[in-house]
């Protein structure tokens, strides 16, 4: 290649003294006149191999099946490449056009093969970045934190580029040069010290499976409510549902705790677990006419019936004395209550049955008794989901007054 670009490059300072002019004169003509065939040469390289390998390329991608073609075209990755060929061509071409200028020709070379490195790992990022996007097209890696993976093999691949342009630059061999890295290593690691911790986390969080993207996630320490969009070497980013978005540290997902919903919205139903505060004061022993008028209530009347069968035979063969409610075993307005609640809930069509469901007393407070609903939605989204279970609880704040029950409410005004 050399002797076919010295035939190229040396024919025209023999021209010039041909033509008579001075040796300086004659060799600055010539460095000009061989830079504009220089820049024309280049260019119509650069032009010639644009158009075969983006047109050769577009072929390939339009017979195969694969798209990593398609997002290597995308990714501008044969562009690039076309910038190399002719750089490379320049690179080669130097040594010859500068020859009678050492000086000049020492750093010409020398930018001229950093940009080189620069461009080769440029080439390379978008690769990666082809590949990338190839894998979060498909299911099974769409989850992960693929995004980590690539920033930690582009930062070792530029710290090579690196080390390669300063031994380029200032002529340092590696070896020396990675002695001297090796003497700062301290420095280096403070510097790097959140891509280092965001490296290990990042592996830890991809290794256990603590989170993935598209998980919803809720962490309280830094205000994120929401979807995981993003996943990489530094940070996680959350896109909260009031649309804002929260950018956590990596190292933070198993530095702090943080709350990840993927097993509710994986399983059978969300679940609802809130109580009600009953008066303690209104519960009470039901007489028979509050009994029989309790019957009107579809939903308990099979149980009411068979329950005060079960009691007076308890209580005749025990041969309680009734005249005061307190003696033998009696139905309270609060058990029917709950009873009452339970088979609304059986009956509740967007619950899961399948599911634990169960209304419950809780131990009592300074407020009253707490009687917690504890049950399962069908639809687990987050609408439809806060829909149920305020149309429940709407239901059972009605149903209090038909049990002569009251809800605990703090006093609006203050005694005088």
């Amino acid at each position: 290649m050399n002797k076919f670009l010295e035939k190229i490059f040396y024919w025209c300072y023999p021209l010039f003294k041909k033509w008579g002019f001075h040796d300086t004169l004659a060799s600055y003509l010539s460095l000009l006149v061989n830079i504009l065939r220089l820049w024309f040469f280049s260019y119509i390289i650069y032009i010639i191999f644009r158009f075969i390998l983006v047109s050769l390329m577009e072929i390939v991608a339009k017979k195969t099946k694969t798209k990593f073609d398609d997002l290597l075209i995308t990714n501008k990755t044969t562009k690039y490449i076309s910038y190399l060929i002719p750089l490379v061509f320049v690179y080669k071409s130097v040594p010859i056009i500068l020859n009678d200028f050492v000086y000049w020709e020492s750093i010409f070379g020398k930018l001229i093969g950093i940009y080189i490195v620069l461009l080769v790992l440029w080439i390379v990022r978008t690769i990666f970045n082809a590949f990338r996007d190839y894998l979060k097209q498909n299911p099974v890696y769409s989850d992960k934190p693929i995004d980590s993976y690539i920033q930690v093999i582009m930062i070792i691949l530029w710290m090579i580029g690196i080390t390669v342009m300063i031994s380029e630059l200032f002529e340092i061999k590696p070896n020396t040069l990675f002695t001297t890295i090796g003497a700062v290593s301290a420095i280096i690691i403070l510097i790097f010290r959140d891509t280092i911790l965001g490296f290990v986390a990042s592996v830890q969080v991809s290794l256990n499976d603590m989170v993935r993207i598209g998980d919803w996630i809720t962490f309280e320490k830094f205000g994120a409510d929401g979807d995981v969009i993003e996943i990489n070497l530094a940070t996680v980013k959350v896109r909260n549902f009031d649309n804002t978005t929260t950018t956590i540290p990596t190292y933070s997902m198993i530095a702090d705790s943080f709350r990840n919903w993927r097993g509710m919205l994986n399983s059978d139903g969300r679940r609802i677990k809130r109580h009600i505060l009953i008066k303690a004061k209104s519960i009470k022993f039901l007489s028979d006419e509050e009994v029989q008028s309790m019957k009107n209530i579809q939903l308990i009347r099979s149980y009411i019936e068979s329950r005060q069968a079960e009691i007076h035979k308890y209580n005749t063969i025990n041969d309680v004395d009734k005249s005061l409610p307190i003696n033998g075993r009696n139905l309270t307005n609060f058990g029917l209550f709950r009873k009452y609640i339970t088979q609304y809930l059986q009956n509740y069509p967007g619950l899961n049955k399948e599911m634990i469901l169960l209304c419950r007393q809780l131990q009592p407070t300074a407020q009253g008794i707490p009687l917690e609903i504890y049950a399962f939605t069908k639809d687990k989204r987050f609408e439809n989901y806060e829909y149920i279970m305020s149309d429940i609880f709407d239901h059972i704040f009605a149903s209090v007054t038909f049990f002569d029950l009251e809800i605990f409410e703090l006093p609006s005004e203050k005694k005088q």
